[in-house]
């Protein structure tokens, strides 16, 4: 193998665990950057309260929705317990879609590869922009996935996929403690409120002595906005 192909093997993370403790990246759980409907959303989101702004913006298919975002909180987990364990990571991930699709509670037949590849499409055309740890630069924007490739054998059986993370988020998943436990049964609940109450109710009301408050006024905005 040549020195490039050498540094591109390195450059790709190899994702199989199973059975381990899911994680979502702290600054996704409380602010709204996905769409909750389900029904395809075409309004940007244009967030932005006590100094933090969010814009999100949709792309042809419609923006990238809560449950996209399982792809996301999946990554994460599979990065972070990498890690854990010392091993190798990086912002391309390669994974066989089964994996995945059992990682997030999903089931792995009928048309559920076509939902997968429909919403890695969501987070790849959905364009994102905020000022939340970009340290003093101004402008600029990113995707959830800037990259994403599927493999298939010669009757149409997916046999290997990989996804590329913006930088954004591999930095905010890597960096120390980026990332909080979530219940696996959050995969479970079937509503986009409900599941982004509970991402806000996760980050914040945790080992926190003197409890935690959130204003009907900033969830209005947040709800509001998605």
């Amino acid at each position: 193998m040549s020195d490039a192909g050498k540094d591109r093997q390195l450059d790709i993370f190899q994702a199989a665990y199973v059975d381990i403790p899911i994680r979502d990246q702290r600054d996704l759980m409380e602010r709204p950057f996905f769409s909750l409907a389900k029904t395809p959303r075409t309004k940007p989101i244009e967030y932005a309260v006590n100094g933090v702004s969010v814009t999100v913006t949709p792309g042809a298919t419609g923006m990238a929705t809560i449950w996209d975002a399982d792809i996301l909180i999946w990554a994460a987990t599979q990065i972070t317990e990498a890690m854990d364990r010392g091993g190798v990571v990086s912002p391309v991930i390669r994974f066989h879609p089964h994996a995945l699709l059992k990682g997030i509670r999903r089931h792995t037949g009928g048309d559920q590869y076509k939902k997968l590849l429909e919403a890695l499409g969501r987070l790849h055309s959905t364009v994102i922009r905020t000022n939340i740890r970009q340290h003093g630069t101004k402008g600029g924007a990113f995707h959830w996935i800037e990259e994403y490739r599927h493999q298939e054998d010669e009757h149409g059986k997916p046999i290997g996929m990989s996804i590329t993370l913006p930088h954004w988020l591999y930095d905010g998943i890597v960096d120390a403690g980026g990332v909080l436990t979530i219940h696996p049964d959050y995969f479970l609940l079937t509503g986009g409120i409900e599941r982004w109450l509970y991402r806000v109710a996760r980050k914040h009301a945790g080992n926190q002595e003197g409890g935690w408050r959130f204003s009907m006024r900033q969830l209005y905005q947040a709800v509001d906005e998605t």
